[in-house]
C-alpha cells in the first residue's frame, strides 16, 4: 500500500501544473516519507517544465521542500517520525567527487536529480497503473507528501517555521553558499551581484555577513534594487539605464571588484560580470541557461589572472550549512523571510507566473493541512 497524494503534474513541455491524485510508494530501507508543509518555487523547476533540461514527462517537480517526517525505512538512523526537515539535493555519496567535494559535483548528479526515477529505474509515483516521473532532486515536493533519501533531508529545530524553510534547500543556499563557500569571499573585499532575485539577494545578505565593505547589486528591476539596498548593498546599478561595467569601475575607482556573482543565466550579463573584475578577481556563474548555451568572453579579460567558475548549490553541505543559515536568521543577520510570499497549492500556476514576471522574488507553495 502506498500513500495517496495531491501533486502538481506537468504533462507537456511548457504546460501548466495540474493537480492530480497520485499514489506515492512507501519508503524503502534508506528512504524517508515527508508530509510536505511548504515548498519553494525555483527557477530550476520552471526550466525543467520548459524542457531546458530534458526531464522525462509527465513529472512532478519541486525541490525546495520542508515538512514533517511521517515514516522511515528500516535502515534510516538520521531522522525519525515527527522530526522537522528541509529537503535538499541528492548525491551518490560514494564517487570520487562526493568523497572530496560538495555533493553538487557528484558524478551521477544529473541522473539522481533530474532522471525522474530512483537509480534502479523504478518510479515512486503512479496514477492508477501509469508511472509518473518524480524523485526530482530525490523529493518531488510539489505534492502533499514526498519520498526523500536519508542523506538529502536536514533535521531542523521544531520551533523554526516550516512554512518558510523550504527555499533554504536550494535557491537561498545557493546564493549564500556561493559567497561563503564557493568564492570564499574575504572581509573587506568587494563584490558585484548580477541579478537581485532570490539567489542574488541571498548572496547580498551573505556578503554582508562575511564583512564585504563594498556590495554592488545590479538589476533592471528597481523594486528589487530597493530591497537589495535594505538587505545590504552599498551601491546599486539600474542596468536598464547604465552600463554596468562602467558603473562598477566608477564605484571602485577604476579597479573593479574582487568577486562577481552572475545569477541571471544571460551570456551578455555573464560577460559583464567577468569584465567587472579586478585583476585576480573571481566570477561565479550560478544561473541555469538552456543546455548548449555558450559563453563568450574577451580572452584578455581572463588572461590577466581573472577566474571564472561554475557553482552548483553554493558548494554547500546541507546538513551543516542550512542549520548555520537558520542560526543567522534567528540572530536577525540573514532575513531571508523578506524574500518570500506564500501561495496555496491550488494557486501554483499563479505563483510560477509571478516568479517568471518578477512580481514575487521567492514564491512558496503551502500545502493543505
Amino acid at each position: 500500500m502506498g500513500t495517496d497524494v495531491t501533486a502538481a503534474v506537468v504533462r507537456k513541455s511548457g504546460g501548466p501544473f495540474v493537480l492530480e491524485q497520485l499514489e506515492l510508494e512507501e519508503p524503502r530501507r534508506n528512504e524517508v516519507l515527508v508530509k510536505v508543509v511548504a515548498t519553494g518555487v525555483c527557477h530550476t523547476d520552471i526550466v525543467c517544465r520548459d524542457q531546458w533540461f530534458p526531464v522525462p514527462l509527465p513529472v512532478v517537480l519541486g525541490h525546495e521542500g520542508s515538512g514533517v517526517v511521517e515514516a522511515v525505512g528500516e535502515a534510516v538512523s538520521l531522522v525519525k517520525p515527527g522530526d522537522h526537515v528541509v529537503m535538499s539535493m541528492a548525491s551518490c555519496r560514494v564517487c570520487e567527487y562526493c568523497r572530496t567535494a560538495p555533493p553538487g559535483y557528484c558524478v551521477d548528479h544529473y541522473n539522481l536529480n533530474f532522471g525522474g526515477r530512483r537509480s534502479d529505474g523504478s518510479a515512486t509515483l503512479h496514477s492508477n497503473d501509469e508511472p509518473v516521473n518524480g524523485h526530482f532532486f530525490s523529493q518531488s515536493s510539489f505534492a502533499t507528501y514526498a519520498l526523500a533519501g536519508e542523506d538529502n533531508v536536514v533535521k531542523v529545530d521544531s520551533n523554526a517555521p516550516l512554512t518558510i524553510l523550504g527555499p533554504l534547500g536550494c535557491g537561498i543556499q545557493t546564493g549564500a553558499g556561493s559567497v561563503m563557500n564557493s568564492l570564499a569571499v574575504k572581509p573587506g573585499s568587494s563584490i558585484a551581484v548580477f541579478g537581485t532575485g532570490a539567489v542574488g539577494l541571498s548572496a547580498v545578505m551573505a556578503a554582508q555577513v562575511v564583512g564585504c565593505t563594498k556590495i554592488i547589486g545590479v538589476d533592471i528591476n528597481t523594486d528589487r534594487l530597493a530591497l537589495a539596498s535594505e538587505l545590504g548593498t552599498t551601491d546599486v546599478i539600474d542596468a536598464s539605464s547604465a552600463n554596468s561595467v562602467e558603473a562598477i569601475l566608477e564605484i571602485t575607482s577604476g579597479r573593479g571588484v574582487d568577486y562577481a556573482l552572475e545569477t541571471t543565466a544571460s551570456p551578455p550579463v555573464a560577460r559583464q560580470a567577468v569584465e567587472s573584475l579586478a585583476l585576480l578577481g573571481t566570477c561565479g556563474l550560478v544561473g541555469v541557461p538552456p543546455t548548449g548555451t555558450e559563453l563568450a568572453v574577451d580572452f584578455h579579460s581572463v588572461l590577466f589572472g581573472r577566474f571564472v567558475r561554475g557553482i552548483i548549490g553554493g558548494d554547500a553541505r546541507a546538513q551543516l550549512f542550512i542549520p548555520m543559515l537558520l542560526d543567522l536568521w534567528e540572530q536577525g543577520r540573514f532575513p531571508f523571510d523578506r524574500l518570500i510570499k506564500s501561495y496555496p497549492l491550488e494557486d501554483i500556476n499563479i505563483a510560477v507566473a509571478d516568479a517568471e514576471s518578477g512580481a514575487t522574488i521567492k514564491p512558496v507553495i503551502e500545502m493543505p493541512s
